[in-house]
């Protein structure tokens, strides 16, 4: 019974999957007291979600400490540790992209170097990757087996192909479908900043394929199945992280809540740059994962259907999918925290509309200040715990199987 764990993107949303994954690990701590590894064997992530798998992947002998690591990191972090927040910093990357919307592409000229990117310079993550992860173990965790395979997902923008950079404990057909695809490569800090890469926001990475190069951006992007590489991986039952709340409110005043001042002019003014940002990224995170769960559902109605005879034949197996995802709406706690941003990031939002709170969901992917990504960890800690008797039967039934195996006498799982 191969348990795959899949986390989904969000910029700092994803500070919610550090809490997700300590109850996890206390979880899986209960059902196996006697194992410290992490029973997720096949590890998939996405935009900032990739760099928590990533995180939790380097310490499959110590799920639980590992968890707690990562907890601390996201506890203690700031905007400055992922993008530059200095005024000569946010000046140079942001006033010329908004100057260009206000003054037209022309007046910048034709020359590369001038060219309007992104509204943030993410160089800072760059050097806080090198300095927190440790790719060394992920090769060490692969060649113990304690992990069958580390995947992350990004998009050309020079192809528009959707590719999974993928490490493995044995090689692993690479799959092909419709602009997707899979590369067994050595992960880098590289791979994490291109599927980090947000569009507009931080700028695209430079990575090589096939003996070229291409330019990549977040793997969140055109991901029209983000379970798939866990299933190519043999994935029988998947945990999935989302960081975007799947509630929805039935009129724009609900959906503002009482926490967020937001009247009736706001609601009824033209959108903001910030307000149609947030519809844009709200689509590039969440709505490919609720029609790829619906898929797979579909799916296994069908398998019940064919003789066990045939299903190995057919390509198709019956796939668990557990999604764990916010509870709460993520705007309405930015909005609380807006003013925890450093002068210059809210200044340069102010430009788009992004510091107020119409253009708080805009503003919390930026979020990474300690008030917010704190109030997100115990959101996801206290959202995993209560899916606490389906998570604690399949970590329990996948420790039986292990010991089982070991003994050699594998159990087949309970439905």
């Amino acid at each position: 019974m191969r348990l795959a764990l899949v986390m989904m993107g969000g910029g700092a949303r994803a500070a919610y999957q550090a809490g997700a994954l300590h109850a996890l690990a206390q979880l899986a701590a209960q059902a196996d007291p006697a194992s410290h590894a992490i029973p997720f064997t096949v590890i998939c992530g996405t935009s900032a979600g990739a760099i928590n798998a990533t995180s939790i992947a380097s310490h499959a002998d110590q799920f639980l400490s590992g968890a707690q690591r990562l907890v601390d990191v996201w506890a203690q972090l700031s905007a400055d540790q992922v993008y530059r927040t200095d005024w000569p910093g946010v000046a140079a990357a942001g006033a010329r992209w908004l100057g260009a919307l206000a003054f037209g592409w022309a007046t910048f000229g034709v020359a590369a170097r001038r060219t309007p990117r992104t509204l943030f310079d993410n160089a800072p993550l760059a050097h806080f990757l090198g300095r927190t992860l440790d790719f060394r173990r992920i090769d060490q965790m692969l060649d113990r087996r304690l992990l069958h395979a580390l995947a992350v997902s990004a998009l050309s923008y020079s192809s528009g192909r959707h590719l999974t950079f993928y490490q493995a404990s044995e090689p692993i057909r690479a799959w092909r479908r419709a602009q997707r695809t899979a590369r067994m490569v050595e992960l880098t800090p590289a791979h994490l900043l291109a599927s980090a890469a947000i569009p507009y926001v931080f700028p695209a990475v430079r990575l090589e394929l096939d003996g070229h190069h291409e330019y990549f951006g977040d793997g969140s992007i055109r991901q029209i199945a983000p379970l798939s590489p866990a299933i190519h991986f043999g994935a029988q039952r998947i945990v999935v992280i989302g960081a975007n709340s799947n509630t929805s409110a039935s009129t724009p005043e609900a959906a503002a809540g009482p926490e967020v001042a937001a009247t009736r002019t706001d609601i009824d003014a033209y959108p903001t740059l910030a307000q149609v940002g947030q519809q844009v990224l709200a689509s590039v995170f969440l709505d490919a994962l609720g029609a790829d769960i619906e898929r797979i559902e579909h799916v296994n109605r069908m398998v019940l259907h064919l003789p066990h005879t045939v299903e190995p034949e057919s390509g198709w197996r019956h796939v668990d999918v557990l999604a764990i995802g916010p509870s709460e709406r993520i705007e309405l706690i930015a909005a609380r925290h807006l003013g925890q941003l450093p002068l210059s990031v809210r200044m340069l939002l102010g430009a788009v509309g992004g510091n107020r709170a119409s253009g708080a969901a805009f503003a919390s992917y930026l979020l990474f200040e300690r008030g917010f990504t704190e109030e997100l960890i115990e959101l996801g800690y206290r959202d995993t715990l209560a899916k606490s008797d389906v998570l604690l039967m399949w970590l329990k039934e996948s420790s039986e199987m292990r010991a089982g195996a070991a003994l050699g006498h594998p159990q087949a799982p309970r439905n």
